[in-house]
């Protein structure tokens, strides 16, 4: 996974080739819960890791590689759905909606 700091935390996850982008991205608030998808991602398993990670954090970018279950990469798998949103003069539509 990259992570890096704009506007908040946004990540992006990338196949084992570390080229191909996987298509779900995150964006978090807060830097702990960056660090807690790791620590759930198997990303911190040893000291070195996790003083990767707080350097990275400190430059605002960088990346760690995760352990991910089977589930977990599943989901990973799963495209978002992007709605362009119209406003009307009575109401507020997602585009494809009357």
């Amino acid at each position: 996974m990259s992570f890096q700091c704009r506007n908040g935390w946004h990540g992006q996850f990338l196949e084992q080739d570390l080229k191909t982008p996987l298509p779900k991205k995150l964006c978090f608030a807060s830097l702990g819960k960056v660090v807690e998808l790791v620590e759930r991602g198997g990303g911190l398993s040893n000291l070195e890791s996790r003083q990767a990670l707080d350097q990275a954090i400190e430059i605002g970018r960088g990346g760690v590689f995760l352990s991910l279950t089977g589930e977990q990469y599943s989901k990973l798998l799963i495209r978002p759905i992007r709605y362009a949103t119209f406003l009307t003069p009575n109401r507020l539509t997602k585009h494809g909606e009357d």
